[in-house]
Protein backbone atom coordinates (compact mmCIF):
# COMPACT_ATOMS: atom_id res chain seq x y z
CA UNK A 1 0.00 0.00 0.00
CA UNK A 2 1.22 3.72 -0.82
CA UNK A 3 1.41 6.54 1.04
CA UNK A 4 -1.56 8.09 -0.63
CA UNK A 5 -3.38 4.89 -0.22
CA UNK A 6 -2.42 4.52 3.48
CA UNK A 7 -3.39 8.18 3.72
CA UNK A 8 -6.71 7.71 2.32
CA UNK A 9 -7.44 4.52 4.54
CA UNK A 10 -6.65 6.57 7.65
CA UNK A 11 -8.79 9.06 6.72
CA UNK A 12 -11.99 6.85 6.00
CA UNK A 13 -10.89 5.76 9.69
CA UNK A 14 -11.24 8.56 11.39
CA UNK A 15 -14.16 9.67 9.49
CA UNK A 16 -15.56 6.20 10.58
CA UNK A 17 -14.71 6.62 14.46
CA UNK A 18 -16.25 10.16 14.39
CA UNK A 19 -19.35 8.13 13.01
CA UNK A 20 -19.34 5.77 15.48
CA UNK A 21 -18.47 8.42 18.22
CA UNK A 22 -21.87 10.45 17.59
CA UNK A 23 -24.30 10.20 19.86
CA UNK A 24 -27.59 8.70 18.91
CA UNK A 25 -29.18 11.83 20.39
CA UNK A 26 -27.14 13.34 18.36
CA UNK A 27 -27.54 11.96 14.81
CA UNK A 28 -31.52 12.18 15.65
CA UNK A 29 -31.46 15.89 16.31
CA UNK A 30 -29.19 15.91 13.03
CA UNK A 31 -32.22 13.91 10.80
CA UNK A 32 -34.90 15.91 12.56
CA UNK A 33 -33.84 19.30 11.68
CA UNK A 34 -32.79 17.79 8.26
CA UNK A 35 -36.94 16.93 7.88
CA UNK A 36 -37.95 20.50 9.28
CA UNK A 37 -35.58 22.25 7.43
CA UNK A 38 -37.04 20.44 3.66
CA UNK A 39 -40.68 21.12 5.40
CA UNK A 40 -39.94 24.94 6.04
CA UNK A 41 -38.14 24.83 2.23
CA UNK A 42 -41.57 23.00 0.80
CA UNK A 43 -43.62 25.66 2.54
CA UNK A 44 -42.14 28.78 1.17
CA UNK A 45 -41.28 27.05 -1.98
CA UNK A 46 -44.10 24.05 -2.55
CA UNK A 47 -43.95 21.39 -4.59
CA UNK A 48 -45.81 21.78 -8.03
CA UNK A 49 -47.17 19.75 -10.93
CA UNK A 50 -44.25 18.91 -13.45
CA UNK A 51 -46.40 19.63 -16.34
CA UNK A 52 -49.03 22.63 -14.86
CA UNK A 53 -47.48 23.92 -12.05
CA UNK A 54 -49.94 23.70 -9.72
CA UNK A 55 -49.37 22.82 -5.87
CA UNK A 56 -48.64 19.20 -5.08
CA UNK A 57 -47.88 17.17 -2.29
CA UNK A 58 -44.31 15.53 -3.51
CA UNK A 59 -41.81 16.78 -5.82
CA UNK A 60 -40.97 15.59 -9.21
CA UNK A 61 -44.34 14.37 -9.39
CA UNK A 62 -47.53 15.00 -11.32
CA UNK A 63 -51.00 16.63 -10.26
CA UNK A 64 -53.38 13.79 -9.97
CA UNK A 65 -55.09 15.47 -13.67
CA UNK A 66 -52.09 15.36 -15.21
CA UNK A 67 -51.10 11.94 -14.03
CA UNK A 68 -54.87 10.39 -15.30
CA UNK A 69 -54.12 12.21 -18.61
CA UNK A 70 -50.13 10.39 -19.17
CA UNK A 71 -51.20 7.17 -21.30
CA UNK A 72 -48.60 4.17 -20.84
CA UNK A 73 -47.94 1.99 -23.53
CA UNK A 74 -48.47 -1.68 -22.48
CA UNK A 75 -49.38 -4.75 -24.06
CA UNK A 76 -50.77 -5.41 -26.71
CA UNK A 77 -48.00 -4.08 -29.21
CA UNK A 78 -45.39 -4.39 -32.12
CA UNK A 79 -42.76 -6.83 -31.03
CA UNK A 80 -40.23 -5.07 -33.42
CA UNK A 81 -41.38 -0.82 -33.02
CA UNK A 82 -43.67 -1.11 -29.76
CA UNK A 83 -46.12 0.50 -31.00
CA UNK A 84 -49.50 -0.14 -29.41
CA UNK A 85 -52.41 -2.25 -31.01
CA UNK A 86 -56.08 -1.59 -30.01
CA UNK A 87 -56.63 -5.29 -29.36
CA UNK A 88 -54.05 -8.03 -29.55
CA UNK A 89 -53.80 -10.20 -33.06
CA UNK A 90 -50.99 -12.46 -31.79
CA UNK A 91 -47.91 -12.19 -30.27
CA UNK A 92 -45.36 -12.05 -33.06
CA UNK A 93 -47.96 -10.08 -34.82
CA UNK A 94 -46.02 -6.45 -36.69
CA UNK A 95 -47.27 -3.61 -37.29
CA UNK A 96 -48.00 -2.00 -40.89
CA UNK A 97 -44.89 0.21 -40.05
CA UNK A 98 -42.14 -2.67 -39.01
CA UNK A 99 -43.39 -4.35 -42.44
CA UNK A 100 -43.33 -1.56 -44.77
CA UNK A 101 -39.89 -0.32 -43.43
CA UNK A 102 -38.11 -2.95 -41.07
CA UNK A 103 -35.57 -0.70 -38.77
CA UNK A 104 -32.06 -1.58 -38.49
CA UNK A 105 -32.66 -2.12 -34.53
CA UNK A 106 -34.05 -5.30 -33.28
CA UNK A 107 -36.37 -3.85 -30.87
CA UNK A 108 -37.91 -0.25 -29.85
CA UNK A 109 -40.04 0.32 -26.37
CA UNK A 110 -41.32 3.77 -24.97
CA UNK A 111 -42.81 4.88 -21.71
CA UNK A 112 -46.08 6.40 -22.75
CA UNK A 113 -47.59 8.46 -25.94
CA UNK A 114 -46.27 11.55 -26.94
CA UNK A 115 -49.80 13.38 -25.79
CA UNK A 116 -49.94 16.95 -24.56
CA UNK A 117 -49.19 15.77 -21.29
CA UNK A 118 -45.69 13.67 -22.36
CA UNK A 119 -45.00 16.78 -24.67
CA UNK A 120 -44.78 19.51 -21.85
CA UNK A 121 -42.51 16.96 -19.36
CA UNK A 122 -39.94 16.03 -22.88
CA UNK A 123 -40.26 19.82 -23.86
CA UNK A 124 -39.29 20.84 -20.14
CA UNK A 125 -36.69 18.52 -20.00
CA UNK A 126 -35.06 19.71 -22.95
CA UNK A 127 -35.48 23.11 -23.67
CA UNK A 128 -36.92 24.50 -19.92
CA UNK A 129 -33.84 23.82 -17.91
CA UNK A 130 -35.22 21.63 -15.75
CA UNK A 131 -32.98 18.11 -16.18
CA UNK A 132 -34.54 17.23 -12.67
CA UNK A 133 -37.53 15.91 -14.44
CA UNK A 134 -35.46 13.12 -16.08
CA UNK A 135 -35.98 11.53 -12.88
CA UNK A 136 -39.49 10.83 -13.10
CA UNK A 137 -39.01 9.88 -16.99
CA UNK A 138 -36.30 7.48 -16.03
CA UNK A 139 -38.07 5.44 -13.87
CA UNK A 140 -41.39 4.83 -16.12
CA UNK A 141 -38.92 4.12 -18.72
CA UNK A 142 -37.22 1.62 -16.62
CA UNK A 143 -40.46 -0.27 -16.18
CA UNK A 144 -40.84 0.38 -19.82
CA UNK A 145 -37.79 -1.35 -21.19
CA UNK A 146 -37.96 -4.18 -18.71
CA UNK A 147 -37.74 -7.09 -21.43
CA UNK A 148 -34.98 -4.79 -22.75
CA UNK A 149 -33.21 -5.07 -20.01
CA UNK A 150 -33.22 -8.41 -19.25
CA UNK A 151 -30.43 -10.62 -19.93
CA UNK A 152 -30.11 -14.00 -21.71
CA UNK A 153 -27.98 -16.54 -20.00
CA UNK A 154 -24.31 -15.81 -20.05
CA UNK A 155 -25.00 -12.33 -21.61
CA UNK A 156 -22.86 -9.71 -20.52
CA UNK A 157 -25.07 -6.52 -19.26
CA UNK A 158 -26.28 -4.02 -22.13
CA UNK A 159 -24.89 -0.77 -22.71
CA UNK A 160 -26.54 2.39 -22.52
CA UNK A 161 -25.62 5.31 -25.53
CA UNK A 162 -27.83 8.46 -25.22
CA UNK A 163 -28.36 10.01 -28.29
CA UNK A 164 -25.69 12.37 -28.63
CA UNK A 165 -25.96 16.39 -29.40
CA UNK A 166 -24.11 18.23 -31.46
CA UNK A 167 -21.53 20.34 -29.34
CA UNK A 168 -22.66 23.65 -30.51
CA UNK A 169 -26.75 23.16 -29.44
CA UNK A 170 -25.51 21.21 -26.15
CA UNK A 171 -23.28 24.28 -25.23
CA UNK A 172 -26.93 26.40 -25.47
CA UNK A 173 -29.06 23.42 -23.34
CA UNK A 174 -26.24 23.17 -20.98
CA UNK A 175 -26.84 19.28 -21.22
CA UNK A 176 -28.25 16.92 -23.22
CA UNK A 177 -31.67 15.57 -22.43
CA UNK A 178 -30.86 11.75 -23.63
CA UNK A 179 -27.77 11.85 -21.48
CA UNK A 180 -29.50 12.63 -18.67
CA UNK A 181 -32.10 10.46 -18.81
CA UNK A 182 -29.05 6.78 -19.66
CA UNK A 183 -27.55 8.76 -16.69
CA UNK A 184 -30.54 7.64 -14.69
CA UNK A 185 -31.56 4.57 -16.17
CA UNK A 186 -28.06 3.52 -15.75
CA UNK A 187 -28.13 4.34 -11.86
CA UNK A 188 -31.66 2.37 -11.49
CA UNK A 189 -30.60 -0.75 -13.32
CA UNK A 190 -26.88 -0.97 -12.43
CA UNK A 191 -25.93 -0.81 -16.50
CA UNK A 192 -22.81 1.13 -17.62
CA UNK A 193 -23.07 4.38 -20.38
CA UNK A 194 -21.16 5.06 -22.96
CA UNK A 195 -21.87 9.14 -23.73
CA UNK A 196 -19.27 9.56 -25.62
CA UNK A 197 -19.06 6.04 -28.15
CA UNK A 198 -21.10 7.87 -30.81
CA UNK A 199 -20.86 11.96 -31.79
CA UNK A 200 -22.64 14.35 -34.14
CA UNK A 201 -20.41 15.14 -36.32
CA UNK A 202 -22.19 18.27 -37.74
CA UNK A 203 -25.17 20.16 -36.70
CA UNK A 204 -28.56 19.04 -37.95
CA UNK A 205 -31.97 21.53 -38.30
CA UNK A 206 -34.38 20.56 -35.59
CA UNK A 207 -36.59 17.83 -36.59
CA UNK A 208 -39.87 19.50 -35.80
CA UNK A 209 -42.31 20.06 -38.43
CA UNK A 210 -40.46 17.96 -40.85
CA UNK A 211 -41.65 14.67 -42.87
CA UNK A 212 -40.64 11.02 -42.55
CA UNK A 213 -38.04 11.44 -45.67
CA UNK A 214 -37.07 14.90 -44.47
CA UNK A 215 -36.13 13.66 -40.92
CA UNK A 216 -34.48 10.86 -42.52
CA UNK A 217 -32.20 12.76 -44.84
CA UNK A 218 -31.69 15.45 -42.12
CA UNK A 219 -29.91 13.42 -39.79
CA UNK A 220 -28.48 11.08 -42.30
CA UNK A 221 -24.50 10.97 -41.83
CA UNK A 222 -24.99 12.81 -39.33
CA UNK A 223 -23.38 10.47 -36.52
CA UNK A 224 -19.85 8.93 -36.05
CA UNK A 225 -18.42 6.44 -33.75
CA UNK A 226 -15.31 6.94 -31.78
CA UNK A 227 -12.46 4.90 -33.34
CA UNK A 228 -12.30 2.33 -30.12
CA UNK A 229 -15.66 2.01 -30.55
CA UNK A 230 -16.09 -1.60 -31.52
CA UNK A 231 -13.18 -2.50 -28.47
CA UNK A 232 -15.54 -0.68 -26.30
CA UNK A 233 -18.80 -2.70 -27.00
CA UNK A 234 -17.23 -6.28 -28.19
CA UNK A 235 -19.88 -8.73 -27.57
CA UNK A 236 -21.89 -6.27 -25.81
CA UNK A 237 -25.65 -5.08 -26.58
CA UNK A 238 -26.53 -1.72 -27.26
CA UNK A 239 -29.49 0.18 -25.95
CA UNK A 240 -30.03 3.84 -27.60
CA UNK A 241 -31.86 5.77 -24.99
CA UNK A 242 -33.42 9.21 -26.44
CA UNK A 243 -36.55 11.69 -24.75
CA UNK A 244 -38.59 10.86 -27.94
CA UNK A 245 -39.04 8.54 -30.92
CA UNK A 246 -41.22 10.59 -33.57
CA UNK A 247 -40.50 8.59 -36.92
CA UNK A 248 -37.47 6.51 -35.77
CA UNK A 249 -35.12 8.37 -38.18
CA UNK A 250 -32.32 9.82 -35.81
CA UNK A 251 -32.61 6.31 -34.06
CA UNK A 252 -32.07 4.19 -37.23
CA UNK A 253 -28.80 6.82 -38.71
CA UNK A 254 -27.60 5.73 -35.19
CA UNK A 255 -28.17 2.19 -35.31
CA UNK A 256 -26.56 1.83 -38.95
CA UNK A 257 -23.03 3.83 -37.35
CA UNK A 258 -22.72 1.41 -34.97
CA UNK A 259 -24.11 -1.90 -36.88
CA UNK A 260 -21.11 -0.59 -39.17
CA UNK A 261 -18.70 -0.57 -36.57
CA UNK A 262 -19.85 -4.10 -35.97
CA UNK A 263 -22.24 -3.79 -32.86
CA UNK A 264 -24.60 -7.19 -33.15
CA UNK A 265 -27.79 -6.29 -31.48
CA UNK A 266 -29.41 -2.61 -30.93
CA UNK A 267 -32.30 -1.59 -28.98
CA UNK A 268 -34.07 1.63 -28.55
CA UNK A 269 -35.68 2.96 -25.42
CA UNK A 270 -37.10 6.04 -24.91
CA UNK A 271 -39.50 8.23 -22.90
CA UNK A 272 -42.21 8.64 -25.26
CA UNK A 273 -43.52 7.53 -28.63
CA UNK A 274 -45.14 9.60 -31.30
CA UNK A 275 -48.37 7.28 -32.56
CA UNK A 276 -49.95 9.10 -35.72
CA UNK A 277 -53.51 9.38 -35.68
CA UNK A 278 -53.72 7.96 -32.06
CA UNK A 279 -57.01 10.78 -30.14
CA UNK A 280 -54.54 11.34 -27.88
CA UNK A 281 -51.52 12.32 -29.34
CA UNK A 282 -50.30 15.32 -31.18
Amino acid sequence: MGFMDRDRESVKARDGERLSDTPVSARVFRDGFARFARTVLDHIYPPACMSCDIVVGVADSLCPECWSRLRPITSPMCPVLGLPFEVSIGPDALSAEAIANPPPFSRARSAVLHNEIASSLVSRLKFGDRPELAKFCARLMLGAGAELLEREEDEQAPVLVPVPLHRSRQWRRRYNQANELARLLGSLGGMEVLPLLVRRRRATRAQIGLSASQRARNVAGAFEAAPDALAAVAGRRIIIVDDVITTGSTVSALSKVLLGQGVAKIDVLSFSRVVIGDAGVL
